[in-house]
């Protein structure tokens, strides 16, 4: 999993210039909209109390969750725009396989928006189905700090958890990466919180079965520059894709 958590640890980087341009509120305020639709109650709604925790451990006001909720519950009037889920699938430079999950309220507009986000770095959009295969969808539940490996295992799998991973989620912050199978996820972020981990993040997330091994900076390059690209696209929540990134490579982009 080592690839997918290089590419998490940029998302994460990134994610945080974002938040200060106000750019990830919109997307957060979009899962709220759509968890919302399943019940109000946070304490009951899973989907929704992680989708608040997210939103606000990014700074997202108050006034804009409140908002987000009563427009997903119907409170504010008809739902004109509402919003459906749709898995996106396309290949990188190099063939790399990316796979993205959209919430959208005009497929259209979303497919058009994806297709030249691709081919304008050196990828294209595929069919449904072409490489949905290669991904398999994890629960994950991401940890800070200093970690015991003996204990955190011992809780892990008593919540649930199939495997974890030590990596360094931020800038020279160690912490771990917890996987389990989506239905146990809830299961699994309460345990951890109950024993203490600081948990920083709970979401359901793709992993690559193989990965294609980069070591062309230029390929680099052009596959970071469209998964920005992508991700950068308000209908987009979520982009993954197959390639591990060589470290003398990052050493490189760094």
């Amino acid at each position: 999993m080592a690839g997918h958590s290089k590419w998490a640890n940029i998302k994460r980087q990134k994610a945080r210039v974002d938040e200060k341009k106000g750019k990830v509120f919109a997307k957060l305020s979009r899962e709220i909209i759509v968890a919302a639709k399943q019940g109000t109650d946070p304490a009951g709604n899973f989907q929704l109390r992680t989708a608040i925790e997210k939103a606000k451990a990014a700074g997202v006001p108050n006034d804009n969750i409140d908002r987000a909720i009563a427009k997903g519950s119907g409170q504010l009037g008809s739902d004109d725009d509402a919003y459906e889920a749709i898995r996106y699938e396309g290949y990188g430079a190099g063939g790399v396989a990316v796979l993205i999950e959209a919430l959208t309220d005009n497929r259209n507009r979303t497919a058009a928006d994806l297709r030249s986000a691709f081919s304008k770095n050196g990828g294209n959009l595929g069919e449904t189905g072409c490489v949905g295969w290669m991904f398999e969808q994890k629960g994950v539940v991401v940890l800070a700090g200093q970690l015991e490996e003996e204990a955190l295992l011992e809780t892990a799998l008593e919540g649930g958890a199939e495997s974890y991973e030590l990596t360094e989620i931020e800038e020279e912050m160690p912490g771990a990466e917890v996987f389990g199978a989506p239905t146990d996820l809830e299961a699994l972020s309460e345990a951890l919180k109950a024993a203490g981990y600081d948990v920083r993040e709970v979401e359901l997330r793709w992993i690559p079965s193989n990965f294609v091994d980069v070591s062309d900076s230029d390929q680099a390059r052009a596959l970071l520059k469209m998964m920005e690209a992508l991700d950068d696209l308000d209908d987009v929540q979520s982009v993954t894709a197959n390639f591990d990134l060589a470290d003398e490579v990052m050493a490189v982009m760094a």
